[in-house]
């Protein structure tokens, strides 16, 4: 047997081994896969119907005052981000049984999360074949909402990297100002595509030229001031939530993160993942997309089914349960600490100064300036 015979049995030796392990959990959600159409359609036409009708109440309040007008932003928002969640579906060819028809809406979608649906189909088919992986992570490091750094990756960084990298990983700085950056600006580009993405490319720039259509149709019948007045908070405010939705299923502090040799896609889908529980409104408005461990369990359960099998698997419900209080305070967490097993915040994880560790730490007397010993 040749050398490259041999690694292919162990892989499949392997792959038969990994799915004896985790196939009453993919038996157990396979009953909840099946599309139904009459849902799909009523989601659609509640998500689409609710963003229409706020965005033109917006535009009425303007008239009398902008400032009437931009509350009900945040309702739009909410709004968008149920339609980005049929949009992934579609990528995922959950939300319809028919290929084209999912091709379709999520294209339709694409227009109005500003996200090209090739492209980030793509894109997120890859997270779904590597999340919380530390052999697989994106070498480029511009994905910094599911993937991570370890602490001694962190600590073998020089002082300006070290600043670099805690910038953007800061809450504020990764959860209020890049993410509407990352879908009016980064999105217009084909972004850490990979070189045989040629199709996906495309999609980029295909979508480019159609929302330049339309932005340009709709600034001539709207007017423009009025247009972005309108439009860009709610982009700014759905980006923001979806950014936090996204990032903190699999970024909390007890996350499990491992290497390629230790990965296991049952451990992987139950302790790398969140079930983030939601008032019951928001939950709504974000999809049941909390239930995330049960979309990384099988990725072709449409977002109105995941409760349901969340209920119905026992073995499902032993994921790690965030509530809202919980999923803000893991903002924090960004790099993985071997030793605790945990993720860890960047206070915790303070490079340790050799002078220090050498020399016993002293303080200076404010009296006469000589220096005591701790």
């Amino acid at each position: 047997m040749d050398e490259e015979t041999f690694v292919r049995s162990c892989r499949l030796l392997r792959m038969d081994a990994l799915l004896r392990q985790t196939d009453p959990i993919l038996s157990g959600s396979a009953p909840f896969q099946v599309p139904n159409l009459r849902r799909s359609l009523w989601q659609l036409s509640t998500s689409f119907g609710g963003f229409f009708a706020t965005c033109a109440a917006m535009y009425l309040c303007t008239e009398v005052s902008y400032w009437i007008a931009l509350p009900i932003s945040a309702l739009a928002a909410g709004f968008l981000v149920r339609i980005f969640i049929i949009q992934h579906d579609c990528g995922h060819g959950s939300f319809f049984t028919s290929k084209r028809a999912n091709d379709l809406i999520g294209t339709l979608c694409s227009l109005l999360t500003l996200t090209p649906y090739a492209f980030w189909r793509r894109q997120h088919a890859r997270h779904h074949g590597s999340w919380n992986n530390l052999d697989r992570r994106a070498a480029s490091g511009l994905d910094i909402y599911s993937s991570c750094m370890t602490v001694a990756e962190y600590r073998a960084l020089g002082c300006w990297r070290r600043g670099i990298v805690r910038l953007t990983n800061h809450p504020l700085v990764a959860n209020l100002l890049l993410p509407p950056l990352v879908f009016i600006l980064l999105y217009r580009t084909p972004f850490d595509a990979a070189e045989n993405w040629q199709r996906e490319r495309r999609a980029v720039y295909l979508t480019n030229i159609a929302l330049a259509g339309l932005i340009g149709s709709l600034g001539l019948v709207l007017g423009y001031r009025d247009l972005v007045a309108v439009q860009l908070p709610i982009m700014v405010c759905a980006s923001i939530v979806g950014v936090w939705l996204f990032s903190v299923q699999h970024r909390f502090e007890h996350a499990l993160w491992a290497s390629e040799g230790s990965w296991d896609f049952g451990a992987a889908s139950l302790k790398s993942t969140s079930h983030l529980h939601l008032p019951r409104i928001l939950q709504w408005f974000t999809g049941n997309i909390g239930f995330h461990h049960i979309h990384h369990v099988n990725p072709h359960i449409p977002n109105y089914r995941l409760e349901e099998c969340h209920n119905a698997c026992a073995a499902l419900q032993a994921a790690p349960r965030l509530n809202l209080y919980a999923a803000m305070r893991a903002l924090r967490y960004s790099l993985w600490d071997d030793d605790r097993g945990r993720l860890v915040s960047f206070r915790e994880a303070r490079p340790i100064r050799k002078d220090a560790a050498a020399a016993p730490a002293t303080w200076k007397c404010r009296r006469d300036g000589q220096q005591c010993r701790l």
